[in-house]
């Protein structure tokens, strides 16, 4: 009888360490991960990622993001790696553990705070994610493009560091890119793969003068020569084109919206840029990213920026410096530094002062 019951016992016990094993692996494998970022760069005369002073200031990051300290305004580098965001979607509340690594380049901003002081990488330690509650987010004086990523339905996530809707980072780099974009001599826009891998969702953007025009590409295998006059006056039409974009790839469709929402302001700015999706294995290659316990699904989606300096827009910064016209300097902000470096204006004084003008506009913090 005693040997029955113990038997009993143990298949009891058996049954609940087994359960138990199953639910935290259903739940572990329950979890999904979507991140999306923004790499840009300028193109130089050779059509290649160049240079540049890439760091024009926090922007309108909010005081409270953390930030490596230093002289940020002399950083140089070919990418700056703009507001990466990291959404956590699981049905129960867990936990987890985040790294990403960036060995080729700097991170110089993020939230919550991380469980070293980043430099290559940056971790965050037992990140709570918690579907099932509505914590209060920090927020700061004024308004900030920041807030806008929140705009999903990723889960809350608790952290040592504070709580937040997602992980944020920003950084700077010199990791080779995988296109190549210069103007013709008869005015056409020649866009190449560097690789001759297909890159996706490529769009030609013109912003003159507040009329905004663009042309969406889609794939490039090789190269194409882009007619600047085929691009289409259809704002509309640009900001459905570009949010299908982003869900082909992988994006929820409030992600996708949040993040257009988020780089409305920047993104189609005076000037004229391509935009494109890097591929995930190149991601994975310049951000390698370890989650513990693995997700089920890991999702991400990066957005390449390269600035174009056409013919027209150097003669826009030749005008305005022969006229002393300050306010169109400013038009061009932080790619004002490379402008003036092709037309061999670097330390023109009034040039000098348009582009702190621009650094201005930036938040000061005092923390």
């Amino acid at each position: 009888m005693k040997t029955k019951l113990l038997g009993a016992s143990l298949f009891v016990m058996f049954c609940l360490v087994a359960g138990t094993l199953l639910s935290s692996t259903a739940d572990r494998l329950d979890l999904k991960v979507h991140e999306w970022g923004t790499f840009t760069s300028v193109a130089g005369e050779d059509g290649l990622a160049t240079p540049w002073r890439t760091y024009g200031g926090r922007e309108d990051l909010p005081c409270f993001v953390n930030s490596f300290g230093g002289f940020k305004e002399a950083v140089l580098g070919k990418v700056r790696m703009e507001t990466p965001v990291l959404y956590f979607y699981s049905p129960q509340e867990m936990m987890t553990n985040v790294k990403v690594l960036f060995p080729g380049g700097t991170i110089t901003e993020w939230f919550p705070q991380s469980a070293v002081h980043p430099n290559q990488s940056i971790e965050w330690h037992n990140v709570r994610i918690s579907p099932k509650t509505t914590p209060e987010f920090p927020t700061g004086a004024g308004p900030s493009h920041y807030y806008t990523a929140r705009e999903t339905d990723a889960a809350p996530l608790q952290t040592a560091g504070g709580n937040e809707r997602f992980l944020f980072y920003r950084g700077v780099g010199n990791f080779a890119l995988p296109i190549s974009a210069k103007v013709t001599s008869d005015g056409q826009v020649l866009t190449r793969s560097v690789d001759a891998k297909p890159i996706d969702g490529v769009i030609l953007f013109e912003n003159r003068g507040g009329k905004r025009r663009y042309r969406l590409i889609g794939s490039v295998q090789d190269e194409v020569v882009i007619d600047r006059e085929s691009l289409q006056d259809n704002w509309a039409g640009l900001l459905m084109d570009l949010e299908q974009v982003l869900i082909d790839h992988g994006l929820y469709p409030r992600e996708a919206r949040a993040m257009i929402e988020t780089w409305r302001d920047s993104w189609f700015e005076e000037g004229t840029r391509l935009f494109y999706i890097f591929s995930k294995q190149s991601v994975d290659s310049v951000l390698p990213l370890t989650i513990q316990p693995a997700p089920a699904e890991v999702t991400r989606v990066f957005v390449g920026r390269m600035e174009i300096i056409t013919p027209e827009i150097q003669n826009d910064v030749r005008q305005a410096l022969a006229q002393k016209d300050g306010s169109a300097l400013e038009r061009y902000g932080r790619f004002l530094q490379p402008i003036a470096q092709r037309i061999g204006v670097l330390n023109d004084p009034l040039l000098n002062s348009a582009y702190r003008s621009y650094d201005s506009r930036a938040t000061t913090c005092t923390n």
